[in-house]
C-alpha cells in the first residue's frame, strides 16, 4: 500500500511514518517544513520505500496513493497564531486539496482534527456528540474554526462524492520529537526544568489537560484508518491532571527545584480538557496503554539528549 502523509516531518507525522515503514509499506512524506524538521525523518531518506516531497498543501498535488493521512497544520498556539491567515488557509485549502486528490485516485483519507473543535467546553469530559463552545472571532479561531471547517469539508465530500473519510479528534499529545520551542506545556516544562529555569505557568495552574503519549495516538490513527468508521472519534488519554501537578511531576523527575513564573492566562484558553473515549474503545478496540510516568521518562530522556547535542 502506498501512503501519503502530509506534515510527515512533524512530531506526530514522523512517528506515524515510522510505523508505516516498519510495516513494509510505501510512504510519501509531504512537508513544507514550516514547523516540520528534517531530523525527524532523516533515518528514512535512503530507503527505497520512502519519498520526501517538499510541498505546501495550500497548493494542489497529483500523486497516485492508496491512503492519505492529512496531518499538515501548525498545532501549537505560538505557531498557528504567528500567522493566523496562513493557518486558516492551510486548514481549508489543505483539506480541500487532499480531498480532491482522494476523489481523483479513490484513496481513503484521514483527517487529524483536534479537541480544539470543542473550544472551552461546557461539558466534561467531551464526547464526540458535543458541538463545542468556540469563539469564532478569537485569537485561537484560525485553528479551532479551521479544523471545524476541515471536518465539514470531509463530511461534504463523503456525502457528495462517497469518499472514504476518517476523522480523528486528537487531544493533547506528547513524546519525543516535540519541538522544544513550540510553546506546548510538556516540552516547555521539560526544557525549562532541564535548564534549571523557572517553569512558566499561565494562570494559577489549576486548568486541566489529559496527556496522551504519541505511540498510543499513532496506534489509534492506524486502527481508525483500517476500520469501517468515518468518525469523528476522540483519541486521547482520559487521565486528567492539572498543569500545576504536571509541573511538579516534571520537576521531580528532572531533579530540579520547582520555581514558577506566573503569566496571564491566554485569551480563550480552555479551562478543562478531557476526552470521552467510549467510541474508540467500542469501535476501534483502542485505549491508551502508556502511563504519564512512563511517557514523561521517555520524553525527558529525548530532551536531555537533544539539549546536550
Amino acid at each position: 500500500m502506498k501512503n501519503l502523509v502530509t506534515g510527515g516531518a512533524g512530531f506526530v507525522g514522523s512517528h506515524l511514518i515510522d510505523r508505516l515503514m516498519h510495516k513494509g509499506e510505501e510512504v510519501v512524506c509531504l512537508d513544507n517544513f514550516l514547523t516540520g524538521n528534517i531530523n525527524n525523518i532523516e533515518h528514512w531518506l535512503a530507503d527505497k520505500n520512502f519519498n520526501l516531497i517538499e510541498h505546501d498543501v495550500i497548493d494542489p498535488i497529483e500523486i497516485e496513493v492508496d491512503k492519505i493521512w492529512h496531518l499538515a497544520c501548525p498545532a501549537s498556539p505560538s505557531k498557528y497564531q504567528k500567522d493566523p491567515i496562513e493557518t486558516t488557509k492551510i486548514n481549508f485549502f489543505g483539506a480541500y486539496n487532499m480531498l480532491g486528490l482522494a476523489k481523483k485516485v479513490k484513496a481513503k483519507i484521514l483527517l487529524a482534527s483536534t479537541s480544539e473543535v470543542y473550544g472551552d467546553p461546557e461539558i466534561h469530559p467531551q464526547p464526540e456528540s458535543y458541538k463545542g463552545s468556540v469563539n469564532p472571532i478569537g485569537i485561537r479561531s484560525c485553528y479551532d474554526e479551521g479544523k471545524r471547517v476541515s471536518e465539514s469539508l470531509f463530511f461534504d465530500y463523503h456525502r457528495q462524492h462517497d469518499i472514504d473519510i476518517k476523522i480523528a479528534r486528537i487531544f493533547n499529545t506528547y513524546g519525543p520529537r516535540m519541538n522544544p520551542t513550540d510553546g506546548r506545556v510538556v516540552s516547555n516544562f521539560i526544557v525549562q526544568a532541564l535548564k534549571k529555569e523557572a517553569l512558566t505557568i499561565f494562570g494559577n495552574g489549576d486548568q486541566t489537560r489529559s496527556f496522551c503519549y504519541v505511540d498510543d495516538l499513532v496506534e489509534g490513527l492506524l486502527l481508525l484508518m483500517e476500520s469501517n468508521q468515518n468518525g469523528p472519534i476522540n483519541l486521547g488519554n482520559p487521565n486528567e491532571m492539572t498543569i500545576m501537578d504536571l509541573g511538579k511531576m516534571i520537576s521531580k523527575k528532572t531533579l530540579s527545584k520547582l520555581d514558577l513564573v506566573e503569566m496571564p492566562l491566554p485569551k480563550d484558553d480552555p479551562h478543562k480538557r478531557k476526552p470521552e473515549i467510549k467510541l474508540a474503545k467500542e469501535l476501534l478496540n483502542w485505549k491508551p496503554s502508556v502511563s504519564i510516568d512512563e511517557g514523561l521518562n521517555k520524553t525527558i530522556k529525548y530532551f536531555k539528549k537533544l539539549l546536550s547535542s
